[in-house]
């Protein structure tokens, strides 16, 4: 009998941005695929540390329990080859992670599966992956080396910034053009008129149907958007937010404070963000994923 998952959210991950791999990816830079695959057969029954997104794939899995029904699906996708990654399903099994399924190309972008596998979130260390993957039209970050870890707790809290990321990029072209002035004066005549999606608009939606299945008063999931905007340019943010039927549990207006302390004060698990330098600031406290997406991330010619 064929099988889908398609109830339910479904996350793809490098193994790289799963576990600790930087010994054996300096093995591969510096010696080559060959070194590279007899470090990690040499080194298979060595459990991996884990890497910068495994807190956040544990609450995720941990979800199912809660529920009591499979509704989060974590896939590995990985440029490894299978017996390169025996390693990888090796600490998989070690730290209990339900991680079934699994795509291992053998050096090549594992994107082309993305849509095979039904996936609305794609996490991977490799930013030429995550480019592609955002191309292909879905939600992809580069997780980034170094991002802090909350407190353990059971409740997850992901935190996201609106322009680039939420919503397409058409608002921050006018401030990059013409300035907050035309900026402020573009969003208060387009106030009722509802922003297009960027690429975690499908993602954040997914969550929200997965939030709706738990008690308003305990729900272990919350989300928040952290942006740069201020009045009056909050108000078509909301009223997007109100048209898409998609519920933030905060929203953090910050007028172009640095966001780092407030992240840390939503204690969030990650935060998605498209612009380099507030992810460089933001990693700092939190896990972080860079979106590769929109006019700041434009590559010059």
């Amino acid at each position: 009998m064929a099988k889908t998952i398609d109830d339910k959210l479904v996350l793809a991950i490098s193994s790289r941005a799963l576990f600790d791999l930087d010994e054996s990816h300096k093995v591969y830079e510096s010696s080559g695929v060959e070194a590279y695959r007899q470090y990690q057969i040499e080194h298979e029954d060595e459990i991996l540390a884990p890497g910068d997104a495994f807190p956040l794939v544990e609450k995720l899995l941990n979800l199912n329990a809660s529920l009591g029904r499979a509704r989060v699906e974590v896939i590995l996708v990985s440029r490894n080859s299978a017996d390169t990654g025996l390693r990888v399903f090796n600490s998989i099994n070690h730290y209990g992670l339900a991680i079934s399924r699994a795509a291992f190309v053998g050096g090549r972008s594992p994107y082309p599966y993305l849509k095979a596998f039904g996936c609305d979130l794609f996490l991977s260390t490799h930013a030429e992956d995550v480019r592609s993957a955002l191309d292909a039209g879905f939600a992809a970050a580069t997780i980034l080396s170094g991002g802090a870890s909350r407190a353990a707790s059971d409740e997850l809290r992901i935190a996201f910034d609106g322009d680039a990321v939420l919503f397409s990029d058409e608002s921050e072209r006018i401030y990059q053009s013409g300035g907050l002035e035309a900026f402020q004066a573009s969003e208060r005549e387009s106030a009722r008129e509802p922003l297009r999606g960027g690429p975690f608009k499908g993602f954040l939606a997914a969550l929200n149907l997965l939030q709706r299945e738990f008690p308003d008063d305990a729900c272990p999931i919350r989300t928040a958007l952290v942006t740069a905007r201020s009045a009056p340019a909050h108000e078509r943010v909301i009223r997007t937010l109100r048209e898409w039927d998609i519920r933030l549990d905060e929203s953090l207006f910050l007028g172009g404070l640095t966001k780092s302390a407030f992240l840390e004060a939503f204690a969030a698990d990650v935060f998605f963000d498209d612009q380099a330098g507030h992810c460089e600031l933001a990693r700092e406290v939190v896990a972080t994923g860079h979106v590769p997406h929109g006019i700041s991330n434009e590559q010059k010619v």
